[in-house]
């Protein structure tokens, strides 16, 4: 059914400091506005990935995934129904908004809105880096993957397996840091589930991955040249082996900036535990100091259960 992440939208008041991070420590492609005055980031040929649209305060919009047939949009929307969480067909308007074909909508139980698409605009040849880089790891992997902080990813887990998305591994280390990792295509993982307190769920980051490790030595440079908030040192990671390093948003979530993460072979791959999140590096920075990402408060009949937390570890 799903097979990648196909783009991001954040709502955010500093929508306008976008721009600058984009271009001089991702090397990213600035493109026009959109029709609300959204930032629309580009990192391939496809017509945007990441939209951050102006608003009064920080929220995950809406996550963006794609099928590979068209025919598997009406899978979603039969999962849906079986699921008894809120789903719709998107109409043209909204197909045009995302620069896709086609669209359908639904709401996970924890608040977050996933937009699953076929047929996303692209046009060869118009990937314009705005830095020296050697590109983007997109294609049939999409954009990269985001990690989303539920109050039980056991729960989160018997709900995204229904959509296609198969158990890489787990990452269980006691008393800090409960998180399962899921691929839908060669992607170690596009989706990642962190633990979180009751009460609220988030996104905490969004991984980009680059074709070369120089990109992101040269990119953690860049960060901190112009006072980019580190979340983690450069380090490599236990269960996908990405090179990499994380660092805060003008918008409350994370980004880790990477090279080399595994791919899947689904007829040899063997889901694991592990118990570190590092081999080596990924010492936490300032960028900590901050919240764990763009949090939202879990409502029970009607009332707010929690307040959100104010840190947690990426």
């Amino acid at each position: 059914m799903i097979t990648r992440l196909a783009y991001l939208g954040i709502r955010s008041p500093r929508h306008g400091d976008w721009p600058d991070l984009a271009r001089k420590v991702w090397g990213a492609q600035v493109v026009d506005d959109g029709p609300d005055g959204a930032v629309r980031l580009k990192f391939d040929d496809a017509d945007w990935r990441l939209q951050i649209h102006p608003g009064d305060e920080d929220h995950t919009e809406y996550i963006g995934w794609a099928v590979n047939y068209e025919e598997d949009l009406e899978e979603v929307l039969r999962v849906c129904a079986e699921l008894g969480v809120e789903h719709e067909r998107g109409d043209e308007e909204l197909a045009q908004s995302r620069s896709v074909n086609r669209i359908v909508v639904f709401t996970d139980p924890w608040g977050f809105r996933h937009e699953v698409t076929w047929g996303q605009s692209s046009v060869p040849g118009s990937f314009l880096p705005s830095r020296p880089i050697s590109g983007f790891v997109t294609g049939e992997q999409g954009l990269g993957h985001v990690l989303l902080l539920l109050p039980d990813i056991e729960e989160g887990h018997e709900f995204f397996s229904n959509f296609g998305f198969r158990l890489s591994d787990k990452i269980i280390v006691p008393g800090r840091l409960n998180a399962r990792f899921y691929h839908c295509n060669k992607r170690h993982h596009s989706l990642a589930l962190g633990q979180c307190p009751p009460g609220v769920a988030g996104l905490n980051h969004l991984m980009i991955e680059v074709n070369d490790m120089d990109d992101v030595g040269t990119g953690y440079e860049l960060a901190q040249e112009h006072d980019v908030p580190i979340t983690l040192s450069i380090g490599r990671h236990t269960n996908d082996k990405q090179f990499s390093f994380y660092h805060a948003t003008p918008s409350s979530f994370h980004v880790e900036y990477g090279w080399g993460g595994l791919e899947v072979d689904d007829e040899e791959w063997i889901p694991r535990v592990y118990d570190r999140t590092a081999t080596w590096g990924h010492v936490p920075g300032e960028g900590t100091q901050g919240p764990p990402g763009i949090m939202h408060p879990l409502r029970e009949a009607g009332a707010v259960m929690h307040d959100v937390p104010e840190a947690a570890t990426p």
